[in-house]
């Protein structure tokens, strides 16, 4: 089918136009503002299809929103301990927008831009691309960013990212979905991720303090709450009690992943076993974010209004962020996020979506 495109809302006057991809089954729903996923249909066992990626109906639900929903985030997802990184002897401070630190890219953020979309018929892709100066949010270099979405028959979604830059900076882009294999709006208890089975194909993670920096330790999973690499009932993990460090809100923590960075590899998979919605991820990232999205409505009584007037809260959706590692601008340890000019950075994400 050829993609259908629409004007999704306004902003400040400017139209932020959508995409609808249609192949195998599935359909993705794309938008300029945040290069965002706003939509994704995928049937059941049964062939009832559900959306199943946490949302907004307008444009104000993402701009009043601290949860990034379905976006690109940059120039650097995660975290960066004291909203600052020294390179080539260079103290270069950025935006605090989770005091004292700097969150996916700082207060005005690329998931707050506007990004320049490009249709591609013949691949069934739409890509965004934004340019960032030198400066923005405190990081050296002019940046072009791109963020391609592609819908295949064989039941794949791409999302391949690429940053250059013409001065040396660092860069992390990020996407930020939150999946609900059970629909968006399915509820809570085992409506939210607390239904779902999850693993991860990584035998250590970068712990972190209080303020969810990592403490530059890399530490190994055995026996511990964060062996998903056999596949866990999230509804069996007390998600509050058993990881006190993320203060009672579950997984918010960086998974060092099996295989070689650079090369795609299997990274986790998601399943839904009441419905028999399966995704599986594949990344060529060297590290996995697992959010279970413990403190969604924290700034709004623990509810927020979502997508067809469903409620969201603690839980609603788990965000699967394949990256570089939180604060490695400043734990040299770390594999690098530099990017030097002449150079371009790639991030592939690959999500199948099967049913069983």
């Amino acid at each position: 089918m050829p993609i259908e495109r629409f004007l999704f809302d306004m902003v400040d006057g400017q139209p932020v136009e959508g995409f609808i991809l249609s192949a195998g089954g599935l359909e993705a729903t794309v938008i300029a503002h945040g290069a965002r996923l706003v939509r994704m249909m995928v049937p059941d066992r049964d062939g009832r299809t559900a959306d199943v990626v946490l949302g907004f109906d307008r444009l104000a639900g993402y701009l009043a929103s601290d949860a990034y929903f379905g976006a690109t985030c940059g120039r650097y997802g995660n975290r960066i301990g004291g909203a600052a990184f020294t390179l080539d002897g260079v103290r270069h401070a950025l935006s605090v927008n989770e005091p004292p630190n700097h969150l996916h890219g700082g207060a005005d953020g690329f998931d707050r831009r506007i990004w320049r979309a490009v249709v591609e018929e013949a691949d069934n892709a739409v890509t965004f691309m934004l340019v960032s100066p030198d400066g923005d949010q405190g990081y050296p270099g002019t940046l072009t960013a791109t963020t391609r979405y592609r819908l295949t028959a064989d039941g794949v979604l791409d999302i391949e990212m690429t940053a250059a830059s013409d001065r040396p900076t660092v860069v992390n882009l990020v996407h930020h979905s939150y999946w609900n294999l059970g629909g968006h709006g399915s509820g809570s208890g085992l409506g939210d991720v607390r239904g779902h089975r999850l693993a991860v194909r990584g035998g250590f993670i970068t712990p972190v303090g209080p303020d969810l920096i990592p403490t530059g330790e890399v530490r190994p999973v055995d026996g511990t709450a964060f062996d998903l690499r056999g596949g866990i009932d999230l509804g069996g993990v007390d998600l509050g009690a058993a990881l006190e460090r993320a203060g009672g809100f579950g997984f918010d923590h960086n998974w060092c992943l099996e295989g070689p960075a650079g090369t795609l590899r299997p990274a986790a998979w998601l399943e839904h076993p009441a419905s028999g919605r399966r995704m599986e991820l594949e990344t060529d990232q060297p590290g996995l974010q697992v959010y279970s999205g413990g403190y969604i409505g924290a700034r709004s009584g623990g509810q927020v209004a979502g997508k067809g007037g469903q409620t969201y809260g603690p839980f609603a959706g788990l965000a699967l962020e394949t990256q570089r590692f939180p604060g490695s601008p400043n734990i040299g340890h770390f594999p690098s996020a530099r990017l030097d000019p002449g150079e371009t950075r790639r991030h592939t994400m690959r999500l199948r979506f099967l049913t069983a």
